[in-house]
């Protein structure tokens, strides 16, 4: 079983980051980005689990709920990652996008 810790702790930290940021923050860019973040992760753990069908997009549930997105997809993602190099990867997805984000 692959350690998905480095994984956890880039989103709950990038979440955190979120729920502090001012409203102002999450419409310019953090908002987006995160919403983003959310639906890649979502796309990448889709298609392990229901491998050559058209993944479902996750839908914007507005500004506010992008953290917990964030937090359900990566959850999601990090049950089927079977390697390092896998969680590494999605770890850099997760500190790109907080850059992006601002936050």
């Amino acid at each position: 079983m692959v350690d998905t810790t480095p994984l956890t702790q880039a989103v709950d930290h990038f979440a955190d980051r979120l729920r502090a940021a001012p409203q102002s923050r999450l419409q310019r860019s953090a908002a987006a980005e995160a919403l983003a973040l959310a639906r890649e992760l979502s796309r990448r753990a889709q298609a392990v689990e229901e491998p050559g069908t058209e993944p479902r997009e996750m839908p914007d549930a507005g500004m506010f709920a992008v953290a917990d997105q964030i937090l359900v997809a990566a959850h999601d993602l990090a049950l089927v990652l079977e390697s390092d190099d896998e969680v590494g990867e999605a770890v850099r997805l997760v500190e790109e996008a907080r850059g992006r984000a601002g936050v």
